[in-house]
């Protein structure tokens, strides 16, 4: 990364122990007025202080560990049913499907549950009636 990139004109060249010294307002995109807010809402005047403040680190943190979560059993769920419901869509790992102008199909033979499903409750009825 060139750190040319992040700070304003006037501290370009600088060493980082000098850039770490500087004000909040010699990283680009934080103004005069954004450095000044800064200072009356936590007490930060220098890129140093900035980067020590908890909050900073905390949402660093929490940031850093959100992309190496694992997903919470609902939610690999929900894309399991996602990824289910696009297969049945799109059977596009089925060439005799595709081949044979099917576009969609309502519900995978494996994934029915004629117990509740309305397509086959009239065949579970019929079922129930007249026993084998």
């Amino acid at each position: 990364m060139n750190i040319d990139t992040v700070v304003d004109i006037e501290y370009l060249g600088l060493s980082f122990r000098a850039l770490a010294d500087a004000p909040t307002s010699a990283l680009r995109g934080i103004s005069a007025r954004d450095a000044k807010a800064l200072a009356q809402a936590f007490n930060v005047h220098t890129v140093r202080e900035l980067a020590n403040l908890e909050f900073v680190k905390w949402a660093a943190a929490i940031t850093t560990l959100a992309e190496h979560e694992q997903a919470t059993p609902q939610e690999q769920a929900k894309e399991t049913l996602l990824d289910d419901g696009l297969e049945m869509t799109f059977p596009a790992s089925d060439p005799v499907s595709v081949d044979a102008g099917i576009t969609r199909i309502e519900v995978a033979p494996e994934k029915v549950d004629a117990h509740d499903d309305h397509q086959h409750a009239g065949k579970m009825e019929e079922d129930a009636a007249h026993p084998v």
